[in-house]
C-alpha cells in the first residue's frame, strides 16, 4: 500500500493540522509470542500472560506470589526448550509468529484487490510483539477513522478473544482522535470454516495408506468452573465438532471431541486430550488415529510441540501405532476466503467494491 499525502481539510486555515485521507484499518490478532528462547524472554512473555486475570483469575495476592516466586523461577527453562523444538531458527522467530505473518500477506493482498488503498491491513499479537498498542498507533498514523479488530480464535473464551478485546479498547484509550471500531464474532460456525476444515482433513486422509480409525478434534482446555459461570466455549466447541462430521458425512463414532493443556490443580474440560489418546489406544486397542485442532487458526506451541510430541508420545506409549496429526489452516486458500469472507461482511457500510 502506498501511503497517501496527508494534506489541509477544504475549506480549513492555511494553518491548520494535514490529516490524512480516511481509510479503514483490519486488526487481526493472535495469542503471541516469545521474542525468543531463552529465560529472561520467555520469564517477560509468560509473566504478561500469566498475569492476565482473563487467563488466570485467582486473587493477585494469592496467585502473583506463587507466580513470581516459583512459577517464573522455573517454567521460562521448560518452556524456553520447548520453543527450541520447534522454533523457525532460519527467521528467529516462533511458527505462530511466521504463520501470521503469512495470513497477513495473504489476507492484504485479497483486500487490496477489492478495495484498493481504502482499506489497510495488519496483525498484533495479545502478548509480546508486535503489541496491540503499536499496531492501534500505526493505523491511527496512517489515517484510520475506521478499525476492524479481528481476534483469529473461532470460538469464544474469555481467556482468548475476550481478553484480546480488552487490549484492544484499552489501546483506544490512549487515542485523542479515537476511531470508530467493530469487533469481529467468533466464527465457529461460518461454513466456509467449516468447509476449509473438512477440505483439510479430507487432504490429510487422501494421503494415507489407511484411513485412521477415529479422528480426534482437540482443542484447547480451560477451567471448567468457566462452563459453569458462563463461558460459552466448551458449547461452541462441540457445534464445531458436529459440523465437521455432518460435512463430512461421518458417523457419530468416527470423530471425537478432547481438550488439551492443562495447567494447574483446577478440574478442566474432559476428557483430556493426553489422556483420552493413551486409553483409546490401551483400553480400546485402537491403532490408527488422526488429531487436527479446531480451536487453533495457526499451528503453533500446543500443536507442534504439545500434539505432535507430548500426545503422540502418550498414544504410541500405550499400544497406539499410527498417529497422524493434521495441520492447522494456517495460510491455506480455503482458509483465507473463509477470514476474507468473514471480513467482507465486517466491513459492510464501510467500505464499497
Amino acid at each position: 500500500m502506498t501511503d497517501q499525502i496527508a494534506v489541509c481539510p477544504m475549506h480549513a486555515p492555511k494553518d491548520h493540522p494535514k490529516i490524512k485521507p480516511a481509510k479503514v484499518g483490519v486488526l487481526v490478532a493472535n495469542l503471541g509470542t516469545p521474542d525468543a528462547t531463552d529465560y529472561w524472554s520467555m520469564r517477560r512473555y509468560l509473566n504478561e500472560f500469566l498475569s492476565d486475570k482473563r487467563v488466570v483469575d485467582y486473587s493477585a495476592w494469592l496467585w502473583q506470589p506463587l507466580l513470581q516466586l516459583v512459577i517464573l523461577t522455573t517454567r521460562p527453562s521448560k518452556s524456553g526448550a520447548n520453543y527450541r523444538s520447534i522454533w523457525n531458527n532460519e527467521a528467529d522467530e516462533s511458527p505462530l509468529l511466521t504463520i501470521t505473518k503469512q495470513q497477513t500477506a495473504a489476507i492484504k493482498k485479497t483486500m487490496a484487490d477489492r478495495y484498493g488503498e481504502n482499506v489497510m491491513v495488519d496483525f498484533c499479537m495479545r502478548y509480546g510483539n508486535p503489541s496491540t498498542k503499536s499496531k492501534v498507533r500505526e493505523m491511527v498514523e496512517a489515517g484510520c477513522t475506521k478499525i476492524l479488530f479481528f481476534p483469529l480464535y473461532p470460538h469464544y473464551a474469555g481467556a482468548t478473544s475476550a481478553t484480546a478485546n480488552d487490549q484492544f479498547f484499552r489501546a483506544l484509550m490512549d487515542e485523542k482522535w479515537q476511531p470508530i471500531a467493530r469487533v469481529v464474532a467468533p466464527y465457529f460456525e461460518d461454513p466456509a470454516y467449516i468447509d476449509a476444515l473438512a477440505q483439510s482433513i479430507e487432504t490429510a486422509y487422501a494421503k494415507l495408506d489407511k484411513k485412521p480409525e477415529l479422528l480426534i478434534c482437540s482443542y484447547h482446555g480451560m477451567p471448567q468452573r468457566y462452563l459453569r459461570e458462563g463461558d460459552p466455549y466448551h458449547c461452541q466447541c462441540q457445534k464445531t465438532t458436529r459440523l465437521l462430521k455432518e460435512r463430512l458425512g461421518w458417523e457419530d463414532t468416527e470423530i471425537r471431541t478432547t481438550f488439551q493443556s492443562v495447567f494447574g490443580r483446577e478440574e478442566w474440560l474432559k476428557p483430556y486430550t493426553v489422556e483420552e489418546v493413551a486409553r483409546l489406544a490401551k483400553d480400546e486397542g485402537v491403532k490408527n488415529i488422526a488429531i487436527c485442532a479446531p480451536a487453533f487458526s495457526a499451528d503453533c506451541i500446543e500443536t507442534l510441540e504439545e500434539i505432535n510430541e507430548e500426545i503422540k508420545e502418550s498414544f504410541e506409549h500405550a499400544g497406539g501405532e499410527q498417529f497422524t496429526y493434521i495441520p492447522c489452516l494456517n495460510d491455506d486458500p480455503a482458509h483465507i476466503a473463509a477470514l476474507c469472507g468473514i471480513i467482507d461482511e465486517n466491513l459492510l457500510g464501510w467500505v464499497i467494491r
